[in-house]
């Protein structure tokens, strides 16, 4: 079983990597190119995956990974559990910081087959902000794709004085208000 890890390989000079982790490969393909038509002052690669663990045979060619989005989508169980599973193959220390769940379809409550509070308690249990969006609307999936590439910044260690620990300290102040 490969475990992934945050800082087992050496950072890529000015730039990020991003792996979006979900079942639906058409909506992840549409946010990564999202993300690649934001302006931004370093490189930026999205690397997809349906499911962790990620194949071993090419993991002495894969970067090191700066941010991990399971993106999940409430109108699928199936997605929910899929990443429950996946996370099983990512290293604690990734939940410092470098890892968020993205929650889609949220402008259909009524089509919802996953429970709110499934998703609020698993950014609790792993430490990890969580994201409500609805891709399938351009101006809103810009939105998010700017979050993320902000959000990429910090945990590729491109803004001086600032960490990936920004996220779990802003978490837990808002657990605490």
């Amino acid at each position: 079983m490969a475990v992934l890890r945050p800082f087992d390989k050496l950072p890529t000079l000015n730039s990020g990597i991003l792996l979006l982790v979900g079942p639906d490969e058409a909506l992840q393909q549409r946010l990564s190119e999202t993300i690649l038509q934001e302006k931004r002052d370093f490189n930026i690669n999205v690397h997809l995956a349906t499911s962790l663990p990620l194949p071993p045979e090419r993991d002495h060619l894969r970067p090191r990974i700066d941010l991990i989005v399971f993106m999940i989508d409430i109108k699928s169980k199936y997605s929910l559990k899929k990443v429950e599973r996946s996370l099983a193959h990512v290293d604690a220390s990734f939940f410092l910081g470098k890892v968020c769940f993205l929650v889609t379809g949220v402008g259909r409550v009524n089509a919802c087959s996953v429970e709110m509070n499934a998703v609020c308690k698993l950014g609790e249990a792993y430490c990890s902000p969580v994201l409500f969006c609805e891709l399938e609307l351009e101006d809103t999936r810009v939105a998010t794709a700017q979050r993320l590439v902000r959000m990429l910044r910090i945990c590729a260690g491109h803004i001086p004085g600032v960490s990936a620990l920004s996220f779990v300290s802003l978490m837990r102040k808002s657990d605490d208000d």
